[in-house]
């Protein structure tokens, strides 16, 4: 069990905390947006303000993770994200945001999680060793979706008793809690052979481009963003002009999108076990493609709350599993890289996918770019399963 490793342990309950005030930010930066402008392709520039970062810059950071100390890497991303959050609340406090000002904002947030994330994913076998690696994995998931759940409901409350600006400093105070743990922990200590960033992201590309099972789990990854995010970043205007509701209607759906997700994390693992990752992927983007078509033909919170929880939980089995098959199949020595090329694939197609369902929405309408959201995703994923199948137990797979 990854809680008997003390550095795990503090980390997980630390990132828990900072999960919590980034969800509390996010439900705050969307819902303000709504406040700021009637475009619903700047509503979805939100998400991908927050993922643009991560396909551009999140290679670099891949380097960086393999190159030098993965814990001080993280402790400067923290830091910085500390720093602009506590920016972007005193700003909305005195009523300076406009529309691309908060895009900017939520834009550096995501350069601090694109630095961020591969350091952070690649310290886990640091911290349980490879034999617990999947578990961790699973664990740190729950932990993601256990903020979803609460976070969301508890923005749209403090958003409707007080102001966004709130909700911007809790995210703010929430990062001091790994900035605490991470200048405590002491890792052992990595053999790194360190190469100029450039010739070093050439070495993770070549590697990811020369194993079959990698690329084909990097197109899966790329696709399922792509379709993913006509939900996900469409949401905040579906509950304005569709549903009609406030934003504690739109942190109760986020809410509920958290607990689909922290009870098919329960059962993921056992999942992918006894069915395999194909088949639980495939149930993921199922559950996608009816999530969206619901939302679309929704006109009530009520009868759009199935369509979050079905979200939720096809959210954590979709990326989850195939988070678990990239993170099997890197060497150590270039886990970082592995891992940022895997977030920079799978979030640019999120980045990219949340302005074109925008777009789309603003040229027809929601429930029109909703519908061909989920068509996307049901025609990729039938020549995907043909022509790109997941890697087979054991195929590709590193040991230690």
């Amino acid at each position: 069990m990854p809680f008997r490793y003390p550095a795990f342990r503090a980390i997980w309950i630390a990132n828990l905390f900072s999960n919590l005030g980034s969800t509390i930010q996010a439900v705050g930066a969307a819902w303000l947006m709504t406040e700021l402008t009637d475009s619903h392709q700047l509503i979805a520039l939100v998400q991908a303000s927050a993922t643009v970062p991560i396909m551009l810059f999140g290679m670099f950071a891949g380097a960086i993770a393999d190159n030098f100390d993965r814990r001080r890497v993280m402790l400067a991303a923290q830091l910085g994200m500390l720093l602009t959050s506590a920016v972007l609340a005193v700003l909305t406090w005195l009523g300076m945001i406009t529309p691309y000002l908060l895009l900017g904002f939520t834009l550096t947030v995501g350069v601090g999680t694109a630095l961020n994330s591969p350091a952070w994913q690649a310290s886990v076998r640091q911290q349980v060793g490879m034999a617990a690696l999947p578990q961790a994995i699973a664990l740190n998931t729950i932990s993601f979706n256990l903020a979803r759940s609460v976070g969301p409901a508890l923005g749209g409350l403090l958003i409707s008793i007080w102001n966004v600006a709130l909700a911007f400093a809790i995210n703010a105070a929430s990062y001091i809690s790994m900035v605490v743990v991470l200048l405590r922990w002491r890792p052992e200590a990595r053999v790194v052979e360190r190469k100029p960033i450039l010739p070093a992201i050439g070495v993770g590309i070549r590697f990811c481009s020369a194993s079959s099972p990698i690329r084909r789990v990097l197109l899966r990854g790329l696709v399922l963003g792509f379709g993913v995010a006509g939900y996900q970043a469409l949401v905040p205007a579906v509950v304005r002009d569709q549903l009609h509701g406030d934003e504690i209607d739109f942190g109760l759906m986020l809410g509920l999108f958290g607990i689909g997700s922290i009870i098919a994390a329960l059962f993921i693992g056992q999942a992918r076990r006894r069915w395999g990752v194909e088949r639980v992927l495939t149930w993921g983007t199922l559950g996608f493609v009816i999530a969206q078509s619901v939302l679309a033909a929704s006109h009530t919170v009520i009868q759009a709350l199935p369509a979050t929880f079905i979200a939720g939980a096809a959210w954590v089995s979709a990326m989850t599993s195939i988070n678990v098959a990239m993170q099997m199949r890197s060497p150590d020595n270039i886990l970082g890289r592995c891992l940022s090329i895997y977030q920079a694939v799978t979030f640019g197609g999120m980045a990219v996918g949340s302005w074109a369902w925008g777009a789309v929405a603003d040229l027809w309408d929601l429930p029109f770019a909703l519908h061909a959201a989920a068509g996307f995703l049901l025609v990729t994923l039938v020549l995907t399963r043909t022509f790109a199948p997941m890697p087979k137990p054991g195929e590709g797979r590193v040991e230690e």
